[in-house]
């Protein structure tokens, strides 16, 4: 069951901390990121029973800025434009999954 599915920008691991577009489909169980934009691709699935909380949100004029903290401390850094609001999206679902346990 999505909840939603959209756009995501997520930061690199990488030395040069790159922002790369992933395409994001939010359910009531996980958050999957794709690259490149197709669900063809292998995903990258993170269970809300992982996932911590998401932390540090922080609006620039452009972009919404915002943090998934997961239970063993990682940290993942995300950026959506203003109006989309991905980070309250996320954190409700979150917070239903938590509530549900």
């Amino acid at each position: 069951e999505v909840i939603r599915e959209g756009e995501l920008e997520k930061r690199s691991d990488s030395l040069f901390q790159l922002w790369k577009k992933k395409l994001v489909v939010l359910t009531k169980d996980s958050l999957s990121l794709f690259p490149d934009g197709h669900k063809r691709a292998k995903g990258k699935e993170l269970g809300f029973g992982s996932i911590l909380k998401v932390d540090c949100v922080e609006r620039t004029g452009k972009y919404i800025y915002f943090t998934i903290v997961t239970k063993d401390r990682k940290e993942i850094d995300f950026r959506c434009p203003d109006q989309s609001c991905w980070n309250a999206s996320i954190t409700m679902a979150l917070i239903d999954f938590q509530n549900k346990r």
